[in-house]
């Protein structure tokens, strides 16, 4: 075990693990500071520390992210860090709505921006990025035909329902159950065959930039000796969720300083909420990046479309049922706008993960319509 961890717990981990977390004590202890209204220059400057944090944090989770990968094979390297980032953010939301103050809408603002931001920002440049590197890339069309089938579903559930059946953008008590049981039956079933019977459909189908889980007989130091795979995955897996769980903090903190700061630029107050979706995924979206440049285009579905899935499949049901301990109403139903690009938006995955390869043009059609969405989001 004390070889593992010496594996594991390298200098550079252990220093991302203290940056991250120092500045959120830091940021704990100097609150009042950075209360709005705060001057230009302090405010500039507490985004720039703030997001450079978050940038030495992220390189920590993608890089615990990619050795799990490396020990566990996809789709298993995938849901870890999956499910490690939105059970966090699930967790934040849920704390927003239960602490002071009115919070109907956020779910649904949050689950929105996380939306568009995979679905067209992160997969096109991932198709773009992976396209101009190896020409095209071949995808395993079932398991993808899986995750935009649930997405169309627990989308429907989450943002055109409420508005067709229920009252004033929220579903009424005696729908909620209904709705919560539905979701998170669909999203256990799913996890069951993804992780089971289905797990090959996950796997990457080119076999030049399929990666086979590292065995356990070959996962030895440098001297020889046994570093214990079990326990490096464990650790390994603690180590992530402790990164990556200051990138979230930190995101959610930096909100008062962002509507600040674009509220004195003009800009609209939806742009915040898109820039921390963007900042609480970047984790994700680097490690997708990374994937499309190694080739393996199935690995960025499971880390994007997979992500989203979780998204609706823990948010919504945490949510509606927080709202029903409360007595608080919780607002789902989207504007027809976003509905729109939304809809658009999973009939463009469609057809683009429908061929049998995926190119550059494809990622560079989902960043139009990711402008097309920024653009709805000032006018």
């Amino acid at each position: 075990m004390k070889t593992t961890l010496h594996h594991v717990l390298a200098p550079t981990a252990i220093a991302r693990l203290l940056t991250g977390w120092g500045a959120v004590l830091v940021l704990q202890l100097v609150g009042d500071l950075l209360t709005p209204p705060v001057p230009a220059g302090r405010l500039v400057t507490a985004l720039v520390l703030i997001v450079g944090v978050i940038l030495v944090a992220a390189g920590g989770v993608v890089h615990q992210a990619e050795r799990l990968a490396d020990r566990l094979g996809d789709p298993y390297g995938s849901l870890v860090l999956t499910l490690s980032i939105v059970v966090i953010e699930v967790v934040l939301i849920c704390a927003v709505m239960l602490g002071p103050g009115e919070h109907a809408t956020i779910a649904r603002d949050s689950v929105m921006a996380v939306s568009m931001i995979i679905l067209n920002l992160v997969i096109g440049v991932c198709l773009l990025v992976g396209g101009l590197r190896h020409g095209h890339l071949e995808h395993h069309r079932a398991g993808v035909s899986v995750y935009l089938s649930l997405l169309t579903v627990l989308g429907a559930l989450a943002f055109a329902l409420p508005a067709a059946i229920g009252t004033d953008g929220a579903y009424r008590t005696w729908q909620e159950i209904p709705v919560v049981a539905l979701t998170v039956g669909t999203y256990a079933f799913f996890l069951v065959r993804q992780t089971g019977a289905q797990a090959a459909d996950f796997t990457e189908v080119d076999p030049r930039f399929r990666s086979e889980p590292v065995p356990a007989a070959r996962e030895t130091d440098r001297t020889g000796s046994d570093t214990g795979p079990r326990g490096e995955v464990a650790v390994r897996l603690v180590l992530l969720v402790a990164t990556a769980l200051p990138v979230v903090l930190l995101s959610h903190e930096m909100a008062a300083l962002l509507d600040d700061g674009l509220g004195r630029l003009g800009a609209p107050p939806a742009l915040a909420g898109v820039l921390i979706a963007a900042i609480v995924f970047l984790p994700e979206s680097i490690t997708s990046v990374r994937a499309a440049r190694a080739g393996q285009m199935q690995r960025v579905s499971n880390l994007c479309h997979g992500a989203l899935v979780s998204t609706l499949g823990l948010t919504i049901p945490a949510v509606l049922v927080i709202g029903l301990l409360t007595g608080q109403p919780v607002v789902l139903a989207e504007s027809p706008v976003n509905l729109m690009l939304l809809g658009l938006s999973l009939l463009l995955s469609a057809l683009t993960f429908a061929a049998p390869r995926v190119t550059a043009v494809h990622g560079a059609a989902h960043l139009v319509l990711f402008s097309v969405y920024v653009l709805t989001l000032f006018s």
